[in-house]
């Protein structure tokens, strides 16, 4: 991709303050056609559609006893069994690895005393990263308004938070009595411009993608067989790679999610034959994720597979002038291609909780800002 091919492309500007309420509408009705089950095998929870204030947004509903659950729904797997799971990374430094190890299971009964498990999420759909459209403080306070006075034993919680595409969100959640809690640091390509400064790894990548072998699939080309061969591919990588922690997205959910329109998809397959790579991306709220991404690992690294798929989703980006998170993990892959680390927030809204509850929130809220963004920043995670 030429810079002058570039910039001579508009970029379109997205709708960066509400969600679409047509596309809420095909997720909540999705996700209570289907058993969730068969679209996210690790996964319990309960889809709504909440309206406040002229605004819609999809609601997920738990409950602290569903589990084992997915951390998605579920932050006692997000901060106790995936940050767990996560200490892999440090097989190469044992005494530091027991260490982490000690602290987290030290700090189970705190997550569990703050009954974060049984919660209202607002704008959950269901990713690992839910780009959140704009809130200001009306909004916001109509929305504690409403799920408190309807929901007074639940915390409400709103996920995917980041100081690079939400810092006027933020601000107006902690004013309204909003905490936040700190979850991980993530990976954003935040150049919106129609020609973003291309670092050598970008145009490698663009050169690769230019000279690859395999056909290029487009979002309207997938078929049945594609679905099922987009799960294999991503299971491949998230769950088989990484770690079975992952939702657990199946073929029915890839198929549904796009027929309906709410992802847009991508890949590239043998000449005449299987994929070899998919992508899934999502846009909301000014920012574009890749829910999706899958490769066949057996393939040589040479192939550069999954470094097609982020270029596929970068130019997306850049097309439509959205950010680009590009989620946690490969920090020196994603900082070569541009993009900046932001620490990811979840914000809890536990005012009308008991006690007991309330306080739990507020040692985690201070544990994760003295401790856990030092040692996310410090190591990448």
């Amino acid at each position: 991709m030429s810079g002058a091919a570039t910039m001579e492309r508009p970029v379109q500007q997205p709708d960066r303050v509400e969600n679409k309420p047509a596309k809420v509408a095909a997720f909540v009705s999705l996700f209570n056609e289907v058993p969730v089950r068969d679209l996210i095998a690790n996964l319990m929870t309960k889809v709504e559609t909440f309206e406040i204030a002229g605004r819609v947004f999809p609601l997920t509903l738990n409950e602290a006893d569903e589990t084992p659950n997915c951390y998605i729904c579920c932050p006692t797997s997000a901060y106790i069994d995936y940050a767990i799971d996560e200490t892999r990374n440090f097989a190469a430094h044992p005494l530091l690895r027991r260490a982490l190890n000690a602290l987290i299971r030290a700090c189970a009964p705190l997550v569990r005393a703050s009954g974060l498990d049984r919660q209202a999420q607002v704008n959950n759909w269901l990713y690992s990263t839910n780009p959140v459209p704009l809130l200001d403080r009306p909004m916001v306070a109509s929305l504690r308004s409403s799920l408190t006075a309807r929901f007074p034993h639940r915390a409400i919680v709103i996920r995917s938070l980041n100081d690079i595409a939400d810092p006027a969100t933020i601000a107006v959640l902690k004013a309204e009595g909003f905490r936040m809690l700190a979850a991980r640091q993530i990976y954003i390509f935040a150049d919106r411009s129609a020609a973003p400064a291309m670092t050598r790894d970008m145009k490698r990548d663009r050169a690769r993608l230019r000279a690859t072998p395999f056909q290029r699939v487009g979002n309207g080309d997938f078929s049945e067989a594609d679905y099922a061969r987009a799960e294999q591919l991503y299971d491949m990588l998230y769950l088989d790679k990484y770690t079975p922690l992952n939702p657990h997205y199946t073929a029915r959910y890839i198929a549904e999610m796009h027929r309906r329109g709410i992802i847009s998809l991508a890949g590239l397959r043998r000449p005449g034959g299987e994929l070899v790579a998919v992508t899934g991306l999502f846009e909301n709220g000014g920012t574009l994720t890749q829910p999706i991404v899958g490769y066949d690992t057996s393939l040589p690294v040479a192939d550069g597979l999954y470094r097609i798929m982020m270029a596929v989703a970068q130019d997306h980006a850049t097309a439509r002038g959205l950010f680009f998170n590009m989620s946690a993990g490969a920090a020196g892959f994603k900082r070569r291609r541009g993009a900046v680390a932001a620490i990811e927030y979840n914000a809890v809204y536990a005012g009308h909780l008991p006690l007991r509850r309330r306080l739990a929130i507020r040692v985690m809220e201070t544990v994760l800002a003295v401790v856990g963004i030092p040692l996310l920043r410090r190591f990448e995670l």
